[in-house]
């Protein structure tokens, strides 16, 4: 890890927030999708928090490279107190949103006190950001802290988006589908447009499956059936914690009509913002595609 500098700091967030301290943060705790994020870019959290869909321990489907047995994790959602945030003594708060500025994954009124006692900075990882663009925030976010991604990570991403994208030219017809399992009976399929990962998969020719118009923004929820319709050839299945285990709809049998043709990847939609975590999930998806021509 790179030694920071200690002249005068500051960052713009993505709620239009001027970031300020008087020297450049050494103590950062972070949403757990944005430390794992600063992780690969060489900056190491105090501490991490989860969102209102974890639990009392973190998730390791979403903590990316993370060393997670020598971080210290303060909570999650209605478990997280402003008082968990402060003990870490952190010098600077990273979280993101969704849009719309409010902070994800802490309690709006803790989230407003916090930001009375330490500089938080919140990045969108939003519908109305490309991929591209959330990694791009992040590594301003780390350069202002003094440290940048090895070029070769950078052009091991750019190595990465090409052999996807011929092997999504040679994998033509070929149909992806990502989703969450909510249970027996229920299953999130996700709507590509609205997710950054997603949209930068199709952006390079894998062909993304869209599910049927209706509410949700970014995810329509219907059933097993709906997924056996739609008749994907690869399932990016998330594997947060928070979705189903496998074990409550296995028996399905419009699952398992899909299961014994397509291959099933793990996905996490909250991927960190970084071309090391980029790459692996083109290198994944490139792989599967090749199988499927």
């Amino acid at each position: 890890m790179e030694e920071r500098s200690t002249t005068a700091w500051e960052f713009t967030d993505d709620r239009g927030h001027l970031t300020s301290a008087s020297g450049t943060p050494q103590r950062v705790v972070a949403y757990i999708q944005a430390g794992a994020s600063l992780w690969d870019l060489g900056i190491r959290p105090v501490g991490i928090f989860g969102s209102f869909h974890d639990g009392d321990e973190p998730d390791h489907a979403k903590s990316g490279a993370l060393p997670l047995d020598d971080l210290a994790y303060l909570g999650a959602g209605a478990g997280l107190g402003l008082d968990d945030v402060l003990a870490a003594a952190p010098d600077l708060v990273v979280a993101l949103t969704y849009g719309g500025g409010q902070v994800y994954g802490i309690d709006p009124d803790t989230a407003k006190h916090l930001e009375e006692h330490v500089p938080v900075a919140v990045i969108d990882v939003g519908q109305g950001r490309t991929l591209g663009g959330v990694r791009q925030r992040f590594a301003e976010l780390g350069r202002s802290l003094g440290t940048s991604e090895p070029a070769e990570v950078r052009e091991e991403l750019a190595r990465a988006e090409r052999q996807l994208g011929v092997a999504a030219r040679a994998a033509r017809g070929v149909k992806v589908l990502a989703l969450s399992a909510a249970g027996a009976d229920a299953v999130h399929l996700a709507r590509p447009t609205k997710w950054p990962d997603l949209s930068a998969l199709g952006g390079l020719g894998v062909g993304m499956v869209s599910p049927p118009e209706g509410p949700g923004a970014n995810w329509y929820t219907g059933t097993w059936r709906d997924v056996a319709e739609l008749a994907p050839d690869v399932i990016l299945s998330d594997a947060r914690a928070n979705a189903a285990p496998r074990a409550q709809y296995a028996a399905d049998p419009h699952w398992a009509s899909v299961a014994e043709r397509a291959p099933v990847l793990p996905w996490n939609p909250e991927v960190p913002a970084s071309a090391r975590a980029h790459a692996a999930l083109f290198d994944q998806v490139a792989g599967a595609l090749r199988g499927r021509r």
